[in-house]
């Protein structure tokens, strides 16, 4: 793909671009606009570095692909519920995104995409793996394909969510419904490209609707170890002021706790998908 605005540059056959020639804290012109989006598009996850962003401009970014996501249950900075704060330091017990998921999976409309922006990272370590449904599902046999088609899976939060943040009350659903779970299809068509992926993942994906749980065990644990194939992956070296925008419907991520007791720190904000289908 040709592009005028921005230089792009593949980090694996499968996965991944860095992006440079753009400062996202400006107002992006609609070429630029286009030529990210159609690099997102192609690339699953794209990379900027030497960002300086303030919440409103990383707002403002994120608003340009569709209206922010709010958490279910994470705190927000007072005044921004759209900002999800990541960091891990030494007085960390566990940190955000330690297992291979994606985002907030557990909605009836899961995130479209998030966009990561970390002010401060380790050195070394703090990196953040990729993995690109797409490849996964096409790495699929024939016969897996078939027994896949037009099966759900629930994804569910309570067990991940509520061991995170606990029971904080006055979240984004209300005291009934703190933890969301839904119904999704295990692959699921992208609304863009055409193309279908896997859509379960080891975080939040709980069971497969109308199998027996030993049946929906064995055949989730072998999709997740497929996912797990380095083939399918990228991995992303942090420095400051970088930028990571991720598409939820055909990526996976996975964040590298190998830097305790250096501290890893920033910002995230999601942007609002649909039900997959």
């Amino acid at each position: 793909m040709a592009y005028e605005t921005i230089e792009v540059e593949p980090l694996s056959p499968n996965i991944g671009a860095e992006i440079s020639g753009v400062d996202l804290s400006q107002p992006l012109g609609n070429q630029t606009f286009s030529e990210i989006h159609d690099a997102l598009m192609e690339h699953q996850v794209i990379f900027f570095r030497d960002q300086t962003m303030d919440w409103e401009q990383h707002k403002a970014f994120g608003r340009r692909f569709g209206e922010l996501h709010v958490h279910p249950t994470a705190p927000s900075p007072e005044g921004h519920p759209e900002i999800l704060t990541i960091r891990g330091d030494a007085k960390s017990k566990q940190v955000a995104g330690q297992h291979w998921h994606s985002d907030v999976s557990c909605d009836e409309e899961p995130p479209m995409g998030s966009i990561l922006h970390l002010h401060e990272v380790p050195v070394p370590g703090g990196d953040t793996m990729f993995a690109s449904m797409y490849a996964a599902y096409d790495a699929l046999s024939d016969t897996m394909k078939a027994f896949l088609d037009g099966k759900q899976a629930w994804h569910e939060s309570e067990h991940v969510h509520g061991k995170r943040y606990g029971h904080k009350g006055g979240m984004r659903d209300g005291e009934e419904n703190l933890y969301p779970k839904s119904l999704h299809p295990i692959v699921r068509t992208h609304p863009v490209t055409g193309r279908k992926a896997l859509f379960v993942n080891c975080n939040f994906t709980t069971r497969i609707e109308g199998l027996k749980q030993n049946e929906s065990d064995a055949i989730l644990g072998m999709l997740y170890r497929h996912i797990e194939t380095p083939e399918f992956h990228c991995r992303f070296p942090w420095r400051n002021n970088s930028v990571a925008f991720w598409d939820n419907r055909c990526a996976q991520h996975k964040a590298l706790w190998d830097y305790y007791p250096k501290t890893r720190h920033g910002y995230r904000v999601t942007v609002q998908g649909d039900r997959p289908v």
